[in-house]
């Protein structure tokens, strides 16, 4: 299965509880943070939450 690999690459400051939850649950909690998850459903569904966010690469 295919891996991207997600940074955060703005500030969570100012975004709403939910887009704060949802990096956090992709382990993202500082800019330059930088994690690993599997290409799924789930993950997609994430990324379109906070995409603005996000610089998201393939692993």
């Amino acid at each position: 299965m295919a891996e991207l690999k997600i940074t955060l690459k703005k500030s969570l400051i100012g975004c709403k509880k939910d887009q704060i939850a949802t990096a956090a649950s992709l382990g993202l909690r500082k800019i330059g943070d930088t994690t690993v998850q599997p290409d799924n459903a789930q993950t997609q569904g994430k990324l379109h939450k906070i995409g603005f966010l996000l610089e998201v690469t393939e692993a």
